[in-house]
This record gives C-alpha cells, sequence and structure tokens, in this order.
C-alpha cells in the first residue's frame, strides 16, 4: 500500500510542463513500428495531445523555432506500450491480497500465518499466486496445510493462474461444501481417498466457495482500479486490454469516466458471465477509439489453464493419462454467447489454452465469421496456448488476431513439457510460427497471474529465457520473436487488436502523443538485460503522467 501511495504522489507531481501549444522534445534514441518496420527518430513535435511529427533534431528545429523544448536527456523513447490481456481490478487489488507468487510451500504458510494476525476476528484472509509445479513432488496443497495453522478465519486462496483455488476447512464450511457436493459443470472438486473435499477446487467449482467470499462494493472497486492505473503508469503501460469484467466494474470504470479520473486507457472486455450481460450488449459500445475507456468487445473462457490441468486436450495429459482438462461450458452454450455478441455488434475474445478448447473455438469462429467479415470484428482467441499443428493455419484463414502474453511460456517451460509431452509442444506458444503465416500478435501479461512489467514481456518474446536467464540458450527459441516484432506486439498490432489503431500503437501524425522514456535502449544492450530496464516518465496525450523519482 504504501507504494502505490508513493506512486500515486509521483503521479501527481509529475504533471503536464507544457504551457504553450507546441512542445518539442529532442536528444532521445526513439523506435516505433509501423507497416511491420521499424523507424527510427530523434524529436517529436507534439501539440494540444497530439503528435505532430517525427523525425531528425534538426529539421524539426527549425520547423517548429517557437516550441518549448525538452531535453530528454540522452533517454530511450517508445510509443506507451500497451498489455492487451490483463485484469485491472486484480492488479488493483494486490495490495489488499497477500501474494504467494514465486513462495515455496513453507514460505506461503508461513506467510499466511503472519497475515492471519493483521485480520479482524471473523474477516476472510484471502490471497492469490501460490504455484504447485514449483514446489518439490508438484503436488497440490490441501485443506490439512491451513487447518494445521490453527488460524481461526476461513481462508481462500486462488492458484497464480486464477482456476484453481485452495480453502481451508472453515471457509468450505461457510460453503457449504462437503463430501456430497457435487462439481458444476466445467468445474472439478478434488477429493481424498475417502471422498471428503481436499480444498482444492478447479475452474467453475471455484464459483461455490467464491459466492461465500464478500464482495467488493463498488467504492472499493473504483479504489483498486485507480491503484491499478497508477502501477499501470509506472510501467510504461498507456492502455490495458482488461480481460473480463462485470457489470458492477464496468460501472466503476463509468463513474471514473465521469470524474475524469481515467488517466490512461482501458478497453475493457464484457464477461459473457456478468450481470445483465443481454442488457448490456443490447445497450451497444461504450466509448470510441478517441476515449479512454472504449468498450466494444467480451470475452469468454473455453476452458480452464495448464498449470492446473484444466486446460482442454485433444489427449489426456502426459503427466495424468486419465485427465484431459475441462471445458467451462458445453459447445452449444459457448456458440449460443458468442452468436449473441456478434448480434449485437461486439467483437469476441475467447480465452482457450488446451488444443481441444482452441480447435472448438476456431470452429465456432469460423461459423459466426460466414455471417460476416471477421476483418470487421477482429475476434480474438486470449492465450490460443497450445494448438494443433493442422489448426495453426486457420488462424490465418479466419483473420484472427493471437492475443498472447510472453511471460507465459517462459512461466511454463518446466511445466508444460510434463503436462503435454514433447509432441504437443510443436504447437504450443507458437508465436513466430504465427507471426511467419500473417497472424498478428497482440502481447500481454495476463497480470496479475504475471507481473504487469511490460518490459518482462519484451525480454521473454525476444530471448525465450526467464529473468534468471535459463535456459541459457533459450527455451524452444525457434519461436522466438525478434525485439522489433515484440515491440509491434506490444504498440500497434495491440491497439488494432482494440480497434484503435488510427489513434494510438505507434507515434504517427496525428495520433494521441502516448509515449515514454526508457533509462537505456533496449536495442543495443544484451537482450537478457532488457527486463532491468526503468520507465522514467511516462506520457498521455501529451502531459507527463508519470515520473520515476527512484533513482
Amino acid at each position: 500500500m504504501r507504494l502505490a501511495q508513493t506512486l500515486a504522489a509521483t503521479l501527481l507531481a509529475a504533471t503536464s510542463i507544457s504551457s504553450q501549444a507546441v512542445t518539442l522534445i529532442h536528444n532521445f534514441s526513439g523506435y516505433q513500428t509501423t507497416d511491420k518496420t521499424l523507424i527510427q527518430f530523434n524529436a517529436m513535435a507534439f501539440d494540444q495531445g497530439k503528435v505532430l511529427e517525427t523525425g531528425n533534431f534538426t529539421e524539426l528545429d527549425e520547423k517548429y523555432s517557437d516550441a518549448e523544448r525538452i531535453d530528454a536527456k540522452g533517454k530511450t523513447l517508445l510509443p506507451g506500450l500497451i498489455d492487451a490481456h490483463g485484469h485491472m481490478l486484480g492488479l488493483g487489488q494486490l495490495n489488499e491480497l497477500l501474494d504467494l507468487r514465486d513462495h515455496s510451500l513453507e514460505d506461503s504458510l508461513a506467510a499466511i500465518k503472519h497475515q492471519a494476525e493483521r485480520l479482524e476476528p471473523g474477516q476472510w484472509l484471502l490471497g492469490r499466486g501460490w504455484n504447485q509445479v514449483t514446489w518439490p513432488g508438484k503436488q497440490f496443497p490441501s485443506r490439512e496445510q491451513l487447518d494445521a495453522l490453527e488460524i481461526d478465519h476461513p481462508i481462500w486462496l486462488r492458484r497464480v493462474d486464477g482456476h484453481a483455488g485452495w480453502a481451508n476447512s472453515k471457509a468450505l464450511h461457510l460453503a457449504g461444501i462437503d463430501k456430497s457436493t457435487q462439481a458444476p459443470e466445467g468445474g472439478e472438486i478434488l477429493r481424498d481417498s475417502e471422498g471428503e473435499p481436499t480444498g482444492i477446487l478447479i475452474d467453475n467449482a471455484m464459483s461455490l466457495l467464491q459466492q461465500a467470499v464478500p464482495s467488493p462494493t463498488l467504492a472499493q472497486e473504483k479504489k483498486s482500479l485507480q491503484n491499478a492505473f497508477t502501477t499501470a503508469l509506472s510501467l510504461g503501460l498507456t492502455s490495458v486490454h482488461d480481460a473480463g469484467i462485470n457489470e458492477q466494474t464496468l460501472t466503476a470504470y463509468r463513474e471514473l469516466t465521469k470524474e475524469n479520473a481515467i488517466p490512461m486507457r482501458v478497453y475493457p472486455m464484457l464477461s459473457v458471465d456478468s450481470h445483465n450481460y443481454v442488457k448490456l450488449l443490447k445497450a451497444g459500445h461504450i466509448g470510441s477509439p478517441e476515449t479512454r475507456l472504449y468498450m466494444r468487445s467480451i470475452k469468454l473462457s473455453a476452458d480452464g489453464a495448464l498449470g492446473s490441468r484444466g486446460a482442454a486436450l485433444l489427449e489426456p495429459y502426459h503427466d495424468r493419462p486419465q485427465e484431459k482438462g475441462l471445458l467451462l461450458y458445453p459447445e452449444s452454450k459457448m456458440l449460443s454467447l458468442l452468436k449473441l455478441a456478434t448480434d449485437n455488434n461486439f467483437q469476441v475474445n475467447v480465452h482457450a489454452i488446451g488444443d481441444r478448447a482452441n480447435h472448438i473455438v476456431l470452429n465456432h469462429l469460423e461459423a459466426l465469421d460466414k455471417k460476416k467479415s471477421q476483418q470487421e470484428y477482429r475476434h480474438r482467441v486470449e492465450h490460443a496456448q497450445v494448438i494443433e499443428v493442422k489448426d495453426i493455419p486457420r488462424f490465418a484463414q479466419l483473420n484472427l488476431i493471437a492475443s498472447m502474453q510472453p511471460t507465459h511460456a517462459t512461466s511454463d517451460k518446466n511445466m508444460a513439457g510434463d503436462r503435454l509431452g514433447d509432441k504437443r509442444l510443436i504447437g504450443a506458444y507458437a508465436w513466430q510460427t504465427l507471426l511467419n503465416q500473417g497472424t498478428p500478435i497482440a502481447a500481454g501479461s495476463d497480470f496479475p497471474v504475471e507481473p504487469a512489467n511490460p518490459l518482462f514481456g519484451l525480454h521473454a518474446a525476444a530471448t525465450r529465457r526467464d529473468r534468471r536467464g535459463y535456459p541459457s540458450k533459450g527455451w524452444r527459441t525457434e519461436e522466438a520473436m525478434t525485439l522489433e516484432q515484440a515491440l509491434r506486439a506490444f504498440t500497434l498490432d495491440a491497439a488494432y487488436a482494440g480497434h484503435q489503431e488510427k489513434m494510438i500503437g505507434s507515434l504517427e501524425a496525428g495520433k494521441f502523443a502516448d509515449f515514454i522514456l526508457l533509462d537505456k535502449n533496449i536495442f543495443k544492450i544484451d537482450p537478457q538485460e532488457i527486463w532491468k530496464v526503468k520507465v522514467m516518465e511516462t506520457w498521455v496525450e501529451g502531459k507527463r503522467v508519470y515520473q520515476n523519482t527512484f533513482l
């Protein structure tokens, strides 16, 4: 919370410095991608929030002789980075939840015990981030391990991917989950040898427990979103595609819009599970490509995640031959929900991780495409993580966008082979294969599943190595992106995936002056060092909204 408050103060202090109409920023190494070409420049003129021109300082200095000049002091300038798949509410709530990312089981239990000491009597202990595949034995934890801590609070901890949860006995009791409880379709309650719930709930079964957890109020959601804005801007994100929101979160965004309290661009996807889904679709799009809040898409999750074995596979899991994962909706219902969206002129963005889920989603999108042009909607497959090789060309045939998260590959590299075996890895995390056939990739992070820092994503995309440098030669590097491709995926192609490429994604004349300044040149340093690069300033519509005061 202290960091968020410090960043908020920094944002408040770092306001527009221009009192004259035209501003000329210079003395930087600038890079942007346009029409698949990397363009370099060292000066940029902007006025009233929009770019006038980029180019050589000598020429622009003469042309804009009356402009206010800003010396960037040798920094590197990029268009504002776009995360095409993140969860803003989850990011903003991290300060309020127990964060167990990168914790061992022992460290997780110690952190849970410590967190309980801070809570009021009867308060739920909530957290996320645990990942059993990084623990010795790679086994799911159990309620007994939580019960042994003798904590008098209901405990509910979501797995790092958000597709499984870990509860203690008190939480299970409050939710009415016992030996006789049946899992809903698309979900699983893990049980011990006697049929008792172990405390692990997967995918749709999580809703059984989640309904017992007090929901955040509208005011709390607005505060969490503002925390997320602060964090995102400090990391160089000027736009985020919020991957699945409900009606209350949409209301929070709309109220913040009226209060002029959204300092960046947000492209939310309405969840098909949202209350009043049909009514909200019929109400039509919200905003436009020019506005800070622009909603014209929906989000549907076809399956679960690989780490929790909820991803729907065509063949059984390599390390669990009796399982093939879960579809979260019957196929017919999935298609009807997607068709309802396109009937109301909404883009559909479908979470599909396993090869079976991807195959079904491609079939559904092909069925939708027969009625209207895909290029009008720009439908997306979110994650597109494990694809049967013969299905990959269908992305190009259907003009689909692959919305992918580079850090998923470097996080999953030790687990993916266990789950899939070597053969299915050929169609997994297949960035270069998709790019080579002309399929655009809109890059993101899936925060808070992964860290929100887009420099981590640029690093992972170009190196296929984790931040420890492992493996030293990269993991399946034939699918790595070039750094130029990665930059495009986090800028222009992400903007295209949100129907906003005419306004953002590059710094061409007439587009918004959304840009960032970095302390090092990502095109000149060792690619393994890219993740260490710091954002020094973030600008939105020609106004500085973040300045790094920590260096």
